[in-house]
């Protein structure tokens, strides 16, 4: 049984007066009126292009914004994409404005979304940041059709990114990801989704929105819930995601303890399914691959190198009491290497993320002080790939990170091993 009860009334006679609809897009917000016009534009744009004769509820979930970004919404129209447009709506496209109830988060504003589909019984549903500087209406027809027309339950995004860009997915969500559910999607934490009508209900039949994982981490939620749950998945090529990229040396730490808390925490509840899945299998992949032009993402070698061994001298209790013994003691001898010589191997660093995995789940350690401890050891390994990659194009570093995630797969006994040993199988 759903419930539904969080709804305000307003937004149930709302939904009540729009009805059923056929396909429905969510745009969860918080202070972003300088971009989300062009992202209403872009979807209503696709919306009437793409699927001029299905009914359409555009659903913004606002969380409080003071700078006007509801009425850039309420204004918003697809008048500049007229001269673009291949056919003009047959139907209406609905909007509605909403502010999203429960603790702040982008999963309170999920949560709103996907009740808005189970009301109006949307059959293909997607959801796309606020904030994007490079979605076209392309983008809505690829993350619906393959929902509304081949029948599949979750569309992830597939972007191409700079190879400095998205460093916490690269080396350690995708990779962990894919190894223990099996599934190569390839951006988990995209932000941008496709979805079925049946997969919104069976989000809301889960009582997360309250914890952490919905706060900070709904995007691999969706994603692992999606996949553990034996719904039909797939990947949608939407060309470049085009944001505001930081340098990986610059302080991440809220964010990678956020993210890899998220992870680390579905690591504990879908344990019984990960430890049957012994090999990853590819996703299918919509819409053609092209190259793309890429903002570049500038790096601060020096810092990040400073950040880890500062982080030696100073957390070496907490990663004794985190790492086992032969992986401290790699470590250790990575962090008193000179610039140089500096280099974090693939195999060190899927041991120490899984060390990272048994500690989170065992419990003997604060949580926040755990992850927390990770972030020189992130730092560590970045620098380490950015030593790497310097001079390697896209096709070799993705070659590079697939062998990470091959490695990953490769070292799955030893995290069974450590995970039963510690009693986290229990």
């Amino acid at each position: 049984m759903i419930d539904l009860s969080f709804l305000p009334e307003s937004l149930r006679r709302q939904l009540a007066d729009v009805g059923q609809v056929d396909v429905l897009v969510g745009i969860p917000s918080y202070n972003n009126a300088r971009t989300i016009g062009h992202v209403v534009r872009a979807v209503q744009g696709g919306l009437a292009r793409h699927f001029p004769e299905q009914r359409a509820l555009l659903v913004n979930s606002d969380g409080g914004s003071t700078d006007g970004t509801p009425d850039v919404v309420r204004q918003a129209s697809i008048a500049s994409f007229e001269t673009i447009l291949a056919a003009h709506p047959l139907r209406a496209v609905h909007r509605i404005v909403t502010p999203y109830h429960g603790i702040p988060g982008k999963g309170s504003a999920l949560r709103t979304v996907f009740a808005a589909a189970a009301v109006t019984g949307a059959k293909a549903c997607a959801v796309v940041d606020s904030d994007l500087r490079s979605i076209t209406p392309e983008w809505i027809e690829l993350l619906l059709e393959p929902v509304l027309v081949q029948g599949l339950d979750f569309i992830a995004p597939l972007y191409h990114r700079h190879k400095y860009d998205g460093t916490i997915t690269n080396s350690i969500v995708y990779p962990l990801t894919r190894a223990l559910y099996g599934a190569r999607v390839r951006q988990p934490i995209g932000g941008d989704f496709g979805f079925s009508g049946r997969l919104a209900e069976h989000y809301l039949t889960h009582d997360v929105w309250s914890s952490d994982v919905a706060r900070y981490g709904i995007d691999i939620w969706m994603t692992t819930t999606a996949i553990t749950g034996g719904y039909k998945i797939g990947q949608s090529f939407l060309g470049a995601k085009i944001h505001d990229a930081k340098d990986p040396s610059v302080d991440l730490s809220a964010m990678l303890m956020q993210v890899t808390g998220a992870v680390l925490s579905l690591m504990g509840v879908h344990a019984a399914r990960w430890r049957e899945v012994r090999a990853s299998h590819p996703v299918p992949v919509f819409g053609f691959e092209y190259a793309v032009g890429l903002e570049p993402v500038p790096v601060n070698l020096a810092r990040m190198l400073e950040r880890f061994r500062t982080g030696a001298r100073e957390l070496g209790e907490i990663w004794q009491h985190t790492l086992h013994p032969a992986t401290a003691r790699e470590i250790a001898a990575v962090a008193a290497a000179s610039d140089e010589e500096f280099a974090f191997p693939p195999a060190l660093w899927v041991r120490t993320m899984y060390d990272f995995a048994v500690a989170h789940q065992h419990g003997r350690l604060n949580r926040e002080h755990l992850l927390r401890s990770l972030t020189p050891l992130y730092l560590g390994r970045t620098a380490a790939f950015v030593v790497q990659t310097r001079e390697s194009g896209a096709e070799e570093v993705e070659q590079i990170l697939e062998e990470l995630c091959l490695q990953f797969e490769r070292e799955k006994p030893y995290l069974l091993e450590r995970w039963d040993e510690t009693g986290g199988g229990r």
